[in-house]
């Protein structure tokens, strides 16, 4: 059933929102999925406050040329796109994805948009072996405390050595 044009503007509007507030892009390719399968990833998207939306490339390109990325083309993109969105972390995204594609073999990563500009779909998957914000916060956390922890340690051993000490000259007496 065609769109009239209200729906189109819509549709437009909807996603150029969504594209103001983004973080990271990832296109996909869904064509082949069964329903069910398609809602499980909404899901899994839907968990990490991400969201998958489908829509027109015509449509899309007339969203990026709203928001200032127009140069960004979406030509060599073939088949049905799927446009997930990441708003809090860059990350999240291409891993569900890159998951989601181990059980669905179907589900094709065409590319992406990360800081304005296209990436490849090898740089998802690249991305995807990324650790997450969350990750990296508690390496950096474990960094720090490990300096403090190490000295509390000595202090520590010296006064177990010194209790053992006396413990040994009571015992001698």
């Amino acid at each position: 059933m065609a769109e009239t044009i209200k729906q189109k503007q819509g549709i437009i509007e909807q996603a150029s929102d969504k594209l103001s507030k983004m973080k990271s892009i990832i296109f996909i390719n869904y064509c082949g999925l069964k329903v069910n399968e398609l809602q499980l990833l909404r899901k899994l998207c839907k968990k990490q406050n991400i969201d998958f939306l489908v829509v027109k490339k015509k449509l899309f390109k007339l969203c990026l040329e709203k928001n200032n990325l127009g140069d960004i083309s979406l030509k060599d993109l073939e088949g049905e796109l799927g446009v997930i969105f990441s708003y809090e972390d860059e990350i999240v995204a291409a891993k569900i994805l890159k998951n989601f594609q181990k059980d669905h073999k179907i589900l094709k990563i065409k590319g992406g948009i990360l800081e304005k500009s296209f990436i490849n779909a090898d740089d998802v998957l690249r991305m995807a072996t990324l650790p997450s914000k969350l990750e990296l916060i508690a390496k950096v956390v474990g960094g720090i405390n490990a300096p403090i922890f190490g000295f509390v340690n000595v202090l520590a051993g010296n006064l177990r050595n010194f209790v053992g000490v006396l413990q040994a000259i009571k015992e001698k007496k």
